[in-house]
């Protein structure tokens, strides 16, 4: 009897075993998995969940580019390349603004870096790059240069492309950051100097120095000037600029270089005040001119230090040699053509002249303070 029904037995036990082992083995995974939620790792990786034509959104980048209007006929045309440039680069839609009169470019940069954009760049002259600039000063946000104007100096000194919209785009994205020095310019009323309490003057944007009500601040990247300089900005055609670029400024050059001459007062850091007659002092950032000229050899936009050149040459025949040694780049033993480094200058004048900021002519002065503010500013620029 047991023979006969062994082979059912063997199966009721082996079926029974496999019952219990697979209601242990539920139960223990099923603690396992709970005990992995409460440690946090049971959800699946991600990639479970997504078929391989279902990537994973990316948060794309943006720029503002804050563009001069005035400098372009077709503005459509010149948003629809730039706009191309950053999709190339895999960054998403620009967020164009436009200078005004009012304000040309710094409260622009300014909203920009309040929306939160990855990049502003400047589309416009050195005018439009210095107010822009002179917004994203003390951000980690960095400036792109997409040069459109006749002198694009800070470009020429940083070796951006200057003539190029598209490369100066694909720079502008996927270049590096540099930090730069800038400098920083208070004028003084042309009746009073620095220390007059006749008006609040303020550069649309820029803030007055409190301590001296009467003036205006400004801040440069390239240069600033007062005297002949200043005068050759103010003298220059604009229609014959737009035709012929720089060579424009040449001719106005020409035109000044009889300009008259001015008494100075300058302080060095806290060195001690000397005098000086000059037809300009020229205070830069870099030194790198229109034309190939280099007016300061050594002037580095990073180096902490601002360099001044005071020419003072007499007459026509006087700038000869000056400008053989502007040519040549030889400085000391010259008599007539005085280069300084400094941290701060100061500069009295008998008489209100003329002062430019990055070639823009602000007015007259006859008192005025550089300082530089070191590695404030983030420039993108190229890898190379």
């Amino acid at each position: 009897m047991l023979k006969e029904h062994l082979p059912w037995i063997i199966v009721a036990v082996v079926v029974l075993v496999v019952i219990v082992v697979g209601v242990l083995l539920s139960r223990s995974s099923g603690d396992a998995y709970h005990g992995l939620l409460r440690r946090g790792k049971a959800r699946p990786p991600r990639e479970h969940f997504r078929s391989d034509d279902d990537p994973s959104p990316v948060a794309l980048k943006h720029a503002a580019v804050i563009i001069n209007p005035t400098k372009f006929a077709d503005l459509v045309a010149i948003r629809a390349r730039i706009t191309a440039g950053c999709h190339a680069a895999g960054w998403g839609d620009p967020v164009f603004y436009e200078t005004t009169v009012a304000d040309p470019g710094r409260g622009q940069a300014r909203q920009a870096v309040h929306d939160g954009v990855d990049l502003v760049c400047s589309l416009g002259g050195d005018g439009t790059v210095r107010s822009v600039a002179s917004g994203l000063i003390g951000t980690d946000t960095p400036l792109g240069i997409l040069p459109a104007g006749t002198g694009n100096l800070l470009a020429r000194n940083l070796d951006l492309p200057f003539d190029n919209i598209d490369t100066a785009v694909t720079v502008a994205i996927t270049g590096r950051n540099r930090r730069i020095d800038v400098g920083e310019l208070v004028i003084g009323d042309p009746e009073h100097d620095l220390d007059g309490d006749t008006r609040d003057a303020t550069e649309p944007g820029d803030p007055a120095d409190p301590e001296h009500p009467g003036t205006t601040t400004y801040h440069f990247l390239v240069m600033g000037g007062l005297g002949m300089d200043a005068a050759i900005m103010a003298g220059t055609n604009e229609n014959l600029k737009n035709k012929v670029g720089w060579p424009a400024y040449m001719l106005s050059g020409v035109k000044h270089l009889v300009s008259p001459e001015f008494r100075t007062r300058v302080q060095i850091d806290n060195g001690d005040p000397f005098r000086r007659r000059a037809r300009m002092v020229v205070i830069g950032n870099c030194g790198r001119l229109l034309g190939g000229l280099v007016l300061m050899p050594n002037a580095r936009v990073d180096d902490g230090q601002l360099d001044v050149v005071i020419a003072s040459p007499r007459g026509v025949v006087g700038w000869v040699p000056v400008a053989t040694r502007i040519a040549t780049r030889q400085r000391k033993g010259h008599p007539t053509l005085d280069h300084r480094t400094c941290q701060e200058i100061s500069v009295r004048t008998d008489r209100p002249v003329p002062v430019q900021i990055d070639g823009d002519v602000v007015g007259e002065a006859s008192s005025v303070r550089a300082t530089v503010r070191p590695g404030v500013l983030t420039v993108r620029v190229s890898h190379v």
